[in-house]
């Protein structure tokens, strides 16, 4: 009986099958992008991070309620935030809840990270001990009683501060007062209040 023999049928693949694939993965990563940026944008951190306007209606509320209990202006004390933490995302302000770079001293709660001081005309990069918070509420709390109590070696060094009129003269005591050893603080701090037109909530 004669052995049957098979021909191997040719599988064609259709160009334009293989264009609908193409398609189709492209339109999968683009929808996996949307999705992602649908919740927001992580930090260095891994964690996500609030808009600038969130993060300045995050708190404006308690800052307001700062002022009638003690007299310092919101736009200081957010404009600081803003200035000192990055908007929130700093390693500080995120992980330990210190939006202000307060630092730490006897048995409180602390973290030693690197920070950057102006010292002898010069930038330079030292280890320093931050005081850790529960929240940024707490953050606000610690350093609007800064103002309040000063140091222990001059209780009134940031009454200039409170009884400022306007952020300009908060912000002017502020770097007389020694807060940051940054030479243009002041400067700074005006120029984030202005921008982001933070003067608002001293009188709202």
């Amino acid at each position: 009986m004669p052995k049957k023999t098979y021909k191997k049928r040719k599988t064609k693949i259709s160009i334009p099958l293989i264009f609908a694939g193409i398609l189709v993965i492209g339109l999968a990563f683009v929808f996996s992008l949307h999705t992602l940026s649908d919740f927001g944008v992580e930090n260095e951190q891994g964690e996500e991070t609030l808009s600038r306007q969130e993060f300045i209606d995050k708190l404006a509320p308690h800052a307001k309620e700062l002022q009638q209990g003690y007299g310092v202006l919101p736009s200081i004390i957010l404009g600081q935030a803003i200035l000192e933490s990055n908007w929130g995302q700093s390693q500080l302000a995120s992980q330990y809840k210190n939006l202000f770079g307060i630092k730490a001293s006897g048995n409180q709660p602390k973290v030693s990270l690197e920070t950057k001081e102006y010292m002898n005309e010069q930038w330079i990069t030292i280890q320093g001990e931050f005081k850790v918070y529960n929240s940024w509420n707490e953050s606000l709390d610690d350093h609007t009683m800064l103002f309040v109590n000063g140091t222990n070696w001059d209780p009134k060094l940031y009454a200039g501060v409170l009884t400022a009129t306007d952020y300009r003269q908060a912000a002017q005591a502020l770097q007389t007062a020694g807060y940051a050893t940054d030479p243009d603080y002041a400067n700074k701090i005006i120029s984030v209040i202005e921008t982001y037109n933070l003067e608002q909530y001293d009188h709202s």
